[in-house]
């Protein structure tokens, strides 16, 4: 991914919070077959003791991604976040002198790692729970995993394959106007905020925040 120095976003630890907030990306592999990318939720595990951080999902076992895994590739996880068109009419310096041209802001993150697959039940047992309780945990009632008849998940948890990447390469960029005057990127907000799309809002608290 091409990053100016102007859109780098170099704290870890902001980047990782981006990924748990997410939670959605595409797992991208390239070999001798060709390149794949599976759209897919991710788990977040940051041992509290230090140590490398992980990133866990699953796959339908009849998916033949997993069987591509070798102990030597790398795999590539593409994590997007907001992400809007920018009309030039936002810049009060287009009445000035008119050069302006329209652009588009968003946030992306490239995790690089090597990666495993897995069959062993209590690991997909306690991904599986990680996933649903991180994206459970502000329901009034959130649904646990032991709510289901253990039998069924069991029978259900055959049918998958965990995938579990290391993480070795963190690159984020958040694109958000960094590159204009004060005023352009306050005429951008206002102009995202007027929007209509929820994607303009969240790219102007994402400006907001980098502000």
């Amino acid at each position: 991914m091409y990053v100016p120095e102007h859109f780098q976003e170099n704290d870890q630890s902001r980047l990782l919070e981006h990924i748990e907030t997410l939670g959605f990306g595409i797992l991208v592999l390239a070999d001798s077959q060709g390149i794949e990318a599976n759209h897919l939720p991710f788990q977040l595990d940051r041992p509290p003791s230090g140590g490398p951080v992980r990133l866990a999902c699953h796959v339908a076992r009849n998916n033949p991604v997993w069987q591509r895994l070798t102990p030597e590739m790398k795999v590539l996880v593409v994590f997007q976040g907001p992400q809007a068109y920018i009309s030039p009419s936002w810049y009060p310096t287009k009445a000035e002198h008119g050069r302006a041209v329209p652009t588009w802001n968003y946030l992306a993150i490239h995790a690089e790692g090597p990666a495993r697959a897995t069959t062993d039940p209590s690991w997909l047992r306690h991904h599986l729970s990680q996933l649903t309780d991180h994206h459970e945990r502000h329901r009034s009632t959130p649904w646990q995993l032991s709510d289901a008849p253990e039998a069924f998940t069991n029978r259900l948890m055959q049918n998958i394959v965990g995938i579990e990447i290391t993480i070795d390469t963190l690159v984020g960029k958040t694109k958000a106007s960094q590159n204009q005057p004060e005023k352009n990127h306050a005429g951008v907000m206002a102009g995202l905020n007027q929007e209509p799309c929820s994607n303009a809002h969240e790219m102007a608290r994402v400006m907001a925040d980098e502000n």
